[in-house]
């Protein structure tokens, strides 16, 4: 019995930063020319919410 792949999980770890994970930190640093400090900063600030913490960053 074979499961079903939806994309429901995709969509919403996209829409989040993982302040954890190194690689999404470098990701989100390079997108927006900020440093790991500052998409850090914004993370703890604004939550994980990728269209806040671009918005924090972009300011």
């Amino acid at each position: 019995m074979a499961t079903t792949q939806t994309t429901r999980g995709r969509s919403q770890d996209r829409a989040k930063v993982a302040g954890a994970q190194d690689h999404e930190v470098k990701y989100e640093a390079a997108k927006t020319g900020a440093n790991r400090a500052e998409v850090m900063s914004a993370v703890k600030s604004v939550g994980n919410s990728r269209k806040k913490v671009e918005g924090k960053l972009k300011k």
